[in-house]
């Protein structure tokens, strides 16, 4: 009956959803990506993931307020569409599907890089298209079986950070046999706190706002979940203490512990402390946490693209082939999709890397922070029609509505047009902003029109 009413089976567990989520805020580049910005603002790099941290903290809060009323497979598009039109879900759909797109290759590759390092005899593709097939089984069978993979690559990372903290507590405290406390040395004694100055930490926060996205995913797999107003709920207010302890606390024992103009332990900070702990094979550990980092977005990317493009094509924004569900209710036409437009990519980084694969990467840049802007404005206008038509709907509210939805757009749009004027970003904004319009465009000259045909058939039967 699933099958064929094209519907996908709500199956997902609580933990799987808390997990998701989870999963979805730990990527690689924490562990990869922190160093550089501690070179770059020092310790001061704490506030740029504090800052960070609240940004997404705020947005994943207007998203829960909306999820708790309204889950779909598709939220963010839906969300959108309710608050401005067809337009509006049609542009954050396929902007975010193409997004997923360009991460799952890049991942990919990372992935594959590191299954090389291991094996040198493997190329660097094939580890990436094994990885890409092995993941792409896993969402095909089931959307259960999903959940228990990401349940179990979040679980790794999860426990990776927290040992982390425990260990990085214990060296700051002294408590670590053989190895002195480092105190407050390395905060105040290298040209303080701020060495290079405040603006590195604003410009941080840029970086930060990318790297700790991926939470929104939990909003999407909720509504494959037993329960979906409960559980996108818990998982997006749990965001909160996840990443003040995960991201904050981790990079606070950072910047306290090793000194943040040594370009060598920031290479690979994390393993570096574990290094100075006396840990064995620190360095092959963390690759292990990193590649099952990249398995944890490769298994969530073609999951979210798959239910983007299955939520676009239920509102005729994407060809009603990717309607398709299997017997188990999942969506195999959009999941190959998905998989044949990543892999394409994939084949670009290695064959084109600086032109066609770099206009790519870079388009997609800045598509998270308008997709958040896309939420909070969807968020301004679907509260206030609430709060005059059903206001008991609202069992999650925004704190401080109005006011804090409209410091966070203000925030938003200062970020994305920050990166206007940092050199290595600049080329990402104009980019981003091409595709947006283009995208928009689209719309306009295509799916407007294709909208448009059945109310146009359904008024010729009726005066007929």
């Amino acid at each position: 009956m699933g099958t064929q009413k094209n519907e996908l089976r709500k199956v997902l567990k609580t933990r799987h959803i808390t997990m998701i989520s989870i999963g979805g805020v730990i990527g690689a580049g924490l562990f990869v990506g922190t160093g550089g910005l501690i070179q770059s603002a020092g310790p001061g790099a704490v506030l740029s993931y504090l800052i960070g941290g609240i940004i997404v903290v705020l947005v994943m809060r207007m998203l829960g307020e909306m999820a708790a009323v309204n889950t779909d497979s598709g939220s963010f598009s839906t969300y959108a569409e309710q608050a401005f039109g067809p337009w509006a879900g049609y542009t954050i759909g396929w902007l975010y599907w193409f997004n997923w797109i360009i991460i799952i290759a890049f991942e990919a590759t990372l992935a594959g890089a590191i299954i090389h390092d291991w094996l040198p005899s493997i190329p660097i593709w094939i580890g990436s298209f094994l990885l890409t097939i092995l993941m792409t089984i896993s969402n095909i069978y089931s959307v259960k079986i999903f959940g228990e993979f990401e349940y179990w690559l979040a679980c790794i990372k999860v426990a990776t950070i927290i040992i982390f903290i425990c260990l990085g507590t214990a060296m700051i405290v002294g408590i670590v046999p053989g190895i002195e406390s480092p105190g407050t040395a390395n905060l105040t004694q290298i040209g303080g706190f701020f060495p290079n100055g405040f603006l590195p930490v604003l410009l941080g926060v840029v970086f930060v706002a990318f790297l700790i996205s991926g939470s929104e995913v939990a909003a999407i797999a909720a509504g494959e979940s037993e329960n979906p107003e409960k559980n996108v709920v818990k998982a997006i207010n749990s965001v909160v203490w996840r990443l003040l302890l995960f991201f904050v606390g981790s990079v606070a024992i950072l910047v306290t512990i090793l000194p943040w103009n040594d370009s060598n332990l920031l290479k690979t900070p994390y393993a570096s402390v574990f290094n100075l702990a006396g840990m064995p094979a620190a360095a092959q550990i963390m690759n292990i946490v990193v590649l099952t980092s990249l398995l944890s977005v490769l298994n969530s990317g073609i999951y979210t693209g798959s239910r983007m493009l299955y939520s676009l094509a239920q509102k005729g924004d994407a060809p009603r082939m990717f309607l398709r569900v299997n017997k188990r209710g999942v969506p195999v036409g959009a999941i190959w999709a998905c998989v044949f437009f990543a892999i394409v990519c994939t084949v670009l980084k290695f064959v084109s890397p600086d032109k066609m694969f770099a206009f790519l990467a870079n388009s997609s840049g800045g598509i998270t922070i308008v997709m958040y802007i896309f939420i909070a404005f969807s968020h301004l206008k679907t509260r206030r029609n609430r709060e005059k038509e059903n206001p008991h709907l609202l069992k999650v509210k925004m704190w401080l509505f109005p006011y804090l939805t409209y410091i966070t757009i203000a925030i938003l749009f200062a970020i994305f047009i920050a990166q206007a004027f940092i050199d290595g970003m600049r080329s990402q904004f104009l980019l981003t902003s091409l595709i947006v319009v283009l995208v928009v465009a689209s719309y306009f000259f295509l799916y407007k029109k294709q909208r448009a045909l059945p109310a146009k058939e359904e008024s010729d039967k009726a005066r007929a």
